[in-house]
């Protein structure tokens, strides 16, 4: 295949390079068609664009291929939980033992949220939706870190995405039990990170939970599989936003607010709608699975692509 692609304009010839990606897909790069010839490219939605190079993670859906780093999504899923995976996506590369250990530390020592940050979230009506809920506390969080959010300093973004991996659960939980009128439940150092998430959300008012070692892998899973996809609505609009040098925690909320569309994250939000539903109806998987392979019924399995 040749290195170049080749633009011809009237009588104007002018050469691009072609970029391969880790999987052999072949890209057009265009970043100088603007000095080059004056014109610039229309791609409405960037259905066709990619907006960067990246190291991180490649997704193709239609053949069921998702790695991070270079690593396979089934063999991060067998042998890692989301702490480790977490590590991977943000050095790009796996942790040692020590550094797991270190890493995993942090994290669960950064789960407690400042008191005022726990007042502004039962502030909300009980019937406020969660993800504005969350947007709006992962903005309010960066107040309480004032020192510490220049967009510029490595070190700084690095302690700011550690603590939001660190925080968002507990918001979540808080989230969840003001809205269910529940006594907020505070992180337990001496806990895993899901195992504390599972605890913040399902504890009695004493605090008293035992996390089923079956929820726990189920959650991690799930985790790590949504932990990052590739150049997605979310990831771009925090890229977009970032560009402008904004702090980590505002750039977060920004693709917060992109996940909450329904036509984004919104569709875990019509899952897990869906699943209520199932475990409302006693639970009969087979009628419901039966109701989506009839093709006269108006009923669709949701989070099955």
């Amino acid at each position: 295949m040749s290195e170049n692609a080749r633009l011809i304009n009237g009588e104007q010839e002018i050469e691009f390079p072609l970029i391969i990606g880790s999987e052999q897909e072949v890209g057009l790069d265009v970043s100088k068609l603007r000095a080059q010839t004056g014109m610039i490219t229309l791609d409405e939605g960037f259905v066709n664009t990619g907006s960067t190079r990246s190291a991180i993670t490649f997704l193709n859906g239609e053949q069921g291929i998702l790695r991070y780093c270079g690593y396979a999504i089934e063999d991060i899923a067998e042998k890692c939980d989301f702490i480790e995976s977490a590590y991977l996506l943000l050095n790009g590369e796996l942790p040692n033992s020590e550094q797991l250990s270190e890493f995993r530390s942090a994290i669960v020592g950064e789960m407690a949220i400042p008191e005022g940050l726990a007042n502004i979230i039962t502030s909300f009506p009980k019937d406020a939706h969660p993800m504005a809920v969350l947007s709006a506390a992962v903005n309010a969080l960066s107040t309480y870190y004032q020192d510490q959010v220049d967009p510029l300093d490595s070190d700084q973004v690095k302690s700011s995405v550690r603590r939001l991996i660190a925080t968002l659960p507990t918001i979540a939980a808080y989230s969840h039990r003001h809205a269910t009128g529940q006594k907020l439940i505070t992180p337990c150092p001496e806990l895993g990170y899901v195992e504390n998430f599972l605890r913040m959300m399902l504890a009695d008012e004493d605090g008293n939970y035992e996390a089923d070692p079956d929820f726990v892998d189920a959650l991690n899973l799930l985790l790590i599989v949504h932990a990052d996809h590739e150049q997605n609505c979310s990831t771009s609009t925090v890229r977009m936003v970032g560009s402008a040098n904004t702090n980590v925690y505002a750039s977060i909320a920004a693709g917060i607010c992109a996940l909450w569309g329904p036509l984004h994250g919104g569709a875990n939000e019509a899952c897990v709608n869906m699943l209520k539903q199932i475990a409302e109806d006693d639970g009969d998987v087979e009628k419901y699975v039966d109701m989506a392979k009839d093709k006269a019924s108006s009923f669709r399995l949701m989070g099955f692509g």
